[in-house]
């Protein structure tokens, strides 16, 4: 007989969620994950008193109040706004995309002038039904825009001419007629004090978990452990890429503790420019401490540059790249899930799906229920 209800693989935030809620109703539940610690990609790790995202910036925000409510039974959140400043070879701009940084592109005060420019630079490109991120993006912001805060940072972070790249991508991209420097159009935002992995080891609490353990290496034996399986790993790593390897971009950190109180005065900054080989430098200790007295109060500061590349497998795959061939090949390997009866097939990598935390979450309780 099997000696777990459920066998939960990966211990980031969707098997997390999905284990929490499987032990408060009465269920036998064994998480495994193959890194040495929980929390998945919102891992942080303290560094000179000061909680580094190990695996790049995980800023929460929903408008879902009841994933909000939920998160906060498990951490306190503190009130950061993700406000970005993109640097354009040494030109500094506010990100979202908003009036300070159509004044400094071009010397506009009011919303009215703003919005004239950008129409007159829509016109002058004549596009009516983008086919491309490219297109869509002039259409959004303009061409001056464009070419210094768009172009240069996404063929970095995809690695393809934008003239190449899906329009859907730039569409989440804010633009505001107004100072507003709030980064996401979200209700609730903030990063749980003492960050991520206390949150994660909150839900995990009363949970048999494994580390070190690579299920698709020991999948005989841990498949006779449960009734269930939640597989939230590479849905064709579990297929044993039969049908061919889904794409993904991978992110390279280069991260570096320095001598020095604050080193560039934001938790964000993007480099645009197609030169710097970064995308950006995250700057961990703004995303905790306000940025005068208690931030300067530590002495030191940890940064991490941010490279995109090419995934290959064996490396990290972080973000799907959702274009028609790869879409239609992660359809392919749904049918071959569908047949799995056992097993649900979950969060950003075994749904091949780009999810914020906060629909991961959602997505989690959603399947719970339907288990």
């Amino acid at each position: 007989m099997a000696k777990y209800d459920y066998l939960i693989v990966g211990a980031g935030l969707y098997g997390a969620v999905f284990a929490r809620e499987a032990v408060d109703a009465g269920k036998t539940v064994l998480v495994v994950d193959k890194r040495p610690h929980v929390a998945g990609n919102v891992y942080t790790e303290e560094i000179e008193k000061i909680n580094v995202h190990r695996y790049g910036a995980h800023i929460f925000h929903t408008n879902d109040r009841r994933v909000w409510d939920y998160v906060n039974r498990f951490a306190e959140f503190n009130r950061f706004t993700n406000s970005p400043v993109a640097n354009y070879k040494g030109e500094l701009y506010s990100l979202p995309f908003n009036m300070y940084t159509f004044n400094k592109m071009w010397g506009v005060v009011s919303p009215q002038e703003a919005a004239a420019k950008i129409e007159e630079q829509r016109q002058a490109a004549g596009i009516t039904e983008p086919q491309n991120l490219e297109q869509q993006a002039i259409r959004l912001v303009g061409a001056d825009i464009y070419e210094k805060l768009v172009k240069g940072y996404t063929e970095k972070q995809w690695g393809r001419p934008c003239d190449q790249l899906p329009a859907f991508i730039i569409k989440r991209l804010p633009v505001r007629l107004t100072f507003d420097n709030n980064y996401f159009n979200a209700l609730y935002q903030g990063i749980p004090m003492g960050g991520y992995t206390g949150m994660v080891e909150r839900m995990l609490e009363g949970v048999e978990v494994r580390l070190n353990v690579d299920y698709l290496e020991e999948k005989e034996k841990l498949d006779g452990l449960a009734d269930r399986i939640v597989y939230t790993g590479p849905i064709d790593a579990y297929f044993q890429y039969r049908l061919g390897a889904l794409e993904y971009r991978s992110v390279r950190f280069e991260t570096e503790v320095l001598d020095q109180p604050n080193f560039q005065g934001n938790a964000a900054v993007n480099y645009t420019d197609r030169e710097t080989p970064w995308t950006r430098i995250i700057e961990h200790k703004w995303f905790e401490f306000g940025k005068d007295r208690e931030g300067n109060d530590i002495p030191k500061t940890v940064i991490s540059r941010e490279y995109s590349s090419e995934w290959k497998v064996g490396d990290e795959p972080y973000y799907p790249v959702n274009d028609q061939k790869n879409d239609a090949l992660y359809r392919e390997y749904r049918k071959l899930a569908e047949q799995e009866e056992r097993v649900v097939f979950g969060g950003r990598l075994g749904e091949y799906k780009y999810y914020d935390m906060d629909a991961v979450i959602a997505r989690a309780l959603e399947m719970w229920g339907r288990s």
